[in-house]
């Protein structure tokens, strides 16, 4: 029965109850999550670098990604080790790329923590690409000492990958083409790649799929696919 402020008394039900006689403390326990926050933190980021590799066309097990944060949590513990959250994985169609995720710890990365990251990599000569999940701020000497390995670094902040950005449901379609496929663009419209729309190596699109200067995205937009729902992006 509503009052004249339009509230309906009939939802308020004896024991608690809510919508359709469900105690409302069942329905609000299903968001509660009862697990520490730094567990939760590595599970989404941990999620989200799984999915961005696989994207990238590394050879990625569907069960890691659809792992649950109770299973995570049950494997990894409340307080998970960073060590033991490192990924070692192999391209899918090029099993000589290998690439290294390492998390760092709570605590700002100094050129200590780097030249023991180092250390601790097996087969060196073998990896092609390392990624480092930061906590905090690197200092511009450790900035430097990465600079100078001879694979491929790239630095996300944890933050960064709670959320996979490219599932957001505003977010455009990207499809990264390959070179033959570029070729096949520039000829098409008779341009060089440096008129094609630009996209910085700094864009949360380019760093997600590890993009470098000269390569092209094609973005898709919403709607009924026609030529003007899609436009291309050169890496600069």
């Amino acid at each position: 029965m509503e009052d004249g402020n339009g509230y309906d008394s009939s939802m308020e039900m004896e024991g608690g109850n809510g919508y359709n006689g469900e105690p409302t403390e069942s329905c609000l326990s299903g968001f509660v999550d009862n697990g520490s926050r730094d567990s939760l933190r590595y599970y989404l980021s941990r999620r989200t670098v799984l999915e961005m590799l696989k994207d990238r066309g590394y050879a990625v097990a569907l069960s890691e990604i659809n792992l649950s944060v109770q299973d995570f949590r049950a494997i990894y513990g409340q307080d998970p080790d960073v060590d033991r959250l490192r990924i070692s994985i192999s391209h899918q169609s090029d099993p000589s790329k290998r690439i290294l995720v390492v998390f760092c710890g709570p605590g700002i990365v100094k050129v200590n923590v780097i030249r023991s990251i180092i250390s601790q990599i097996v087969n060196r000569d073998t990896l092609t690409g390392l990624i480092l999940i930061l906590q905090n701020q690197i200092t511009s000497q450790a900035t430097k000492a990465v600079g100078l390995f001879q694979f491929k670094v790239e630095m996300f902040q944890i933050t960064d990958l709670l959320v996979n950005i490219t599932k957001h449901v505003l977010k455009p379609k990207h499809q990264v083409l390959t070179d033959q496929e570029k070729e096949k663009l520039l000829k098409k419209y008779s341009i060089e790649e440096k008129q094609l729309p630009r996209m910085l190596k700094k864009d949360a699109i380019a760093q997600y799929y590890g993009l470098e200067r000269g390569q092209v995205v094609k973005v898709t937009y919403s709607g009924e696919i026609t030529e003007s729902h899609v436009t291309y992006r050169c890496v600069w």
